[in-house]
């Protein structure tokens, strides 16, 4: 049956243009049922959820090829990579910091794969530090994060290969850069925490049995470090008892106190501290629940400020002393708004960064609690950063929208003044587009915002080429932010929507959980409702209407094309979560029940995500939109397989012309550390597939 199988799934993976149909490569059925509270369900495509096996393989290179020999057909992909790549081409520099006596930063020359870490010494000399494109001959592997000891003698970088949240951590002398011991292997959603200058904490899973890019990992541990020893003797400080999904611990800038969180799901931790001046000093709790999300940013010696949601939905700031650190004792420092709170420190002043509507405003505070300031930000947009040692004279923020290039900036917290550091080279005429925020109502007559950005002038005729973009989950926040892919729509005519749908964190937890489980239908209708807005105002028509998103905004997609095939011309879902029938049972998705809940909670859980999951409800005889899934092969945040099933339901039951196409990246993850050249031609293949069955010929420049 394998040999048969392997054979079939290349020799049909050809393409007929002649009729504009394709030929897509066999993908064979087997008989899985599950029971669900006595409900069976079929589930013909499980084995390609085994990613190690030959079949997939083969499904995978067959399926690229089919994908590949489409793309190649368009006439103005070639075109549009060269203006891609053009608009690419600039200087890239981030934020410097200090450790001991260098200064480093990161720079890219423009369309290097991965970015550069560069440092100065106090002769001004630059010097490479790090160099990522180093780390393998293709560009996928890539830098996942770089920390200095105390004093900034050592330092220790983690590295992700092909995408995979699984790291390796290599410890080096910082003055010298040479590699001080072996290195730590097994490394996942961690951190490096140092103590000192002789060791650090950081977090894992144990291997799992199986394949280490899908089985399931849900018990995280905080181990130790000390240089000089093997991982083997690395001790587990938190975990090895208690099982918890996420641990993740750092020690505070004074180097005193080691913090601790733990959660089983991705919101809601619990809080605990132990004195590091102490030996064999216990660990004290906190916050003991998982109702609330919870952290400490500063300390001033044993009083400690926490940023909270327990009882502030919207987040505040408390202080309380360690001696007697329970909920009960916290005092108010900077008190929850009607805005959502996203605080930081640095320079020995706490900065308050507001979401008001999806844009930003900061104010400073003194350790006092006294507002110093407003800063004054260059325009409605985004502001990101605002984060120093207590010590640091200077700090660096940024700035950006949808029509401006993310721009670093200065800021010296005494005196106020803040001015460019950084402004980017591109080759984007800013001034000819605007953005315009509107708040639409949805089915149920909530008002949701929107940004919706085009070029100066639009003629509202229904005709755009427009692409509506949505997340909707996991308390995160769609803020204005600048795409040279984006801009490179936008230079052909295009319309870019952003839709903050319920499930997001624009609006605080309240917003959030308006979009989670037995109320997660919200966000979907939040999505089309954002269609029908863009189509009555006359951006654009369904025959000219894209909807995209990815990961979580990957089942957005997928729920709404489910839903509402008529709304869209085509549809582009990234990554997606797309069986949410067992998205729990593959490395650490359990962790999202938060939001979703799963099939095995009771039966009306079980009956609602069968209700809406992607994969589930692909039906027969449906036009469906043209839709090209995008994934990795080495996602093991959003296995491939939900894209896989998702994407032979829809080839199987897909009626008329309109091409259903899966492109599956080798070698690559959710999306972090993605090479510049992989990047670029992501967007492209999206944009052109996009335009050419929108029924453009070539770019339509207007």
């Amino acid at each position: 049956m394998k040999k048969t199988f392997l054979l079939m799934a290349i020799t049909t993976a050809g393409i007929s243009f002649g009729q504009g149909k394709i030929q897509y490569p066999q993908t064979k059925k087997d008989e899985t049922v599950d029971v669900y509270f006595d409900t069976k369900v079929n589930d013909p495509y499980r084995w390609l959820e085994d990613d190690k096996s030959a079949e997939t393989g083969a499904w995978v290179k067959a399926q690229n090829e089919v994908t590949y020999g489409y793309l190649d057909k368009i006439p103005f992909r070639d075109e549009l990579k060269k203006r891609m790549e053009k608009l690419w081409n600039y200087e890239k520099i981030s934020a410097p910091f200090v450790e001991g006596k260098f200064t480093y930063y990161s720079k890219n020359n423009g369309l290097q794969n991965q970015s550069v870490v560069y440092r100065k010494g106090k002769d001004g000399k630059e010097e490479v530090f790090l160099d990522p494109n180093t780390f393998s001959k293709d560009g996928t592997t890539s830098l996942g994060g770089l920390n200095f000891s105390k004093d900034g003698s050592k330092a220790a970088y983690a590295i992700s290969e092909g995408g995979s949240d699984w790291r390796k951590v290599i410890i080096i002398d910082a003055i010298t850069k040479k590699v001080l011991e072996d290195t730590l292997v097994d490394v996942k959603f961690s951190g490096v925490s140092w103590h000192g200058n002789n060791g650090f904490y950081y977090s894992s899973y144990d291997k799992p049995k199986g394949s280490e890019l899908s089985a399931k990992t849900d018990q995280h541990k905080l181990y130790f470090h000390k240089l000089g020893t093997s991982q083997k003797e690395d001790k587990v400080i938190y975990g090895a008892d208690q099982k918890r999904r996420y641990i993740g611990g750092y020690v505070t800038e004074d180097d005193k106190y080691l913090v601790i969180s733990a959660a089983n799901s991705t919101y809601g931790n619990e809080l605990f501290i132990k004195d590091l001046t102490k030996p064999n000093s216990p660990i004290v709790t906190i916050v003991d629940n998982f109702n609330s999300s919870n952290q400490i940013i500063e300390n001033e010696g044993t009083k400690l400020f926490i940023e909270t949601d327990l009882n502030a939905p919207n987040t505040r700031v408390v202080t309380v002393d360690i001696s007697n650190p329970k909920p009960e004792n916290w005092k108010d420092f900077i008190k929850e708004t009607k805005d959502i709170l996203s605080p930081s420190t640095g320079g020995g002043f706490f900065f308050a960064n507001y979401t008001k509507d999806a844009v930003s405003f900061v104010q400073q505070y003194d350790y006092s609690g006294k507002l110093i300031r407003e800063i004054k930000l260059p325009a409605v947009g985004s502001a990101g950063g605002f984060g120093a040692k207590k010590e640091d004279k200077t700090l660096y923020y940024s700035f950006t929208n949808y029509t401006t290039p993310g721009t670093i900036y200065s800021f010296e917290p005494k005196s106020g003044k803040s001015e460019i550091y950084q402004k980017p080279k591109v080759d984007f005429k800013s001034e000819d587009y605007e953005s315009k925020q509107v708040f639409y109502t949805s089915k149920d007559g909530t008002k949701i915002p929107m940004i919706i950005t085009y070029k100066k002038g639009l003629k509202l005729d229904g005709k755009n080429p427009t692409i509506l973009y949505g997340y909707g989950g996991f308390n995160v926040s769609l803020t204005p932010s600048f795409s040279i892919a984006n801009a490179v729509w936008l230079e052909n005519g295009g319309v870019y929507a952003v839709a903050n749908l319920r499930g997001g964190g624009e609006y605080g937890k309240k917003w959030h959980d308006a979009g989670t489980k037995l109320q997660k239908q919200n966000v979907f209708d939040d999505f089309i409702a954002a269609g029908e807005y863009l189509i009555a105002q006359k951006y654009t028509s369904s025959d000219f209407l894209a909807i995209r998103g990815g990961s979580n905004g990957g089942l957005l997609v997928g729920a709404t094309m489910t839903q509402r095939p008529d709304l869209m011309k085509v549809a582009l879902p990234a990554v997606g979560v797309m069986d949410m029938l067992r998205y729990h049972t593959f490395t650490a998705g359990a962790g999202w029940a938060y939001d979703y809940g799963t099939a095995q909670d009771n039966k009306e859980m079980f009956e609602y995500l069968k209700g809406y999951s992607p994969v589930q409800n692909v039906k027969k005889d449906v036009k469906y939109p043209a839709t090209m899934v995008t994934t990795g092969d080495h996602d093991d945040r959003v296995v491939p397989a939900h894209s896989f099933k998702f994407a032979a339901e829809l080839q199987e039951k897909q009626t008329g012309e309109n091409p259903v196409l899966i492109r599956i990246d080798v070698k690559a993850g959710h999306g972090a550390g993605k090479s510049v050249a992989a990047t670029i031609q992501e967007n492209v293949d999206v944009q052109a597939f996009t335009l050419y069955n929108m029924g453009f010929k070539a770019l339509p420049k207007k």
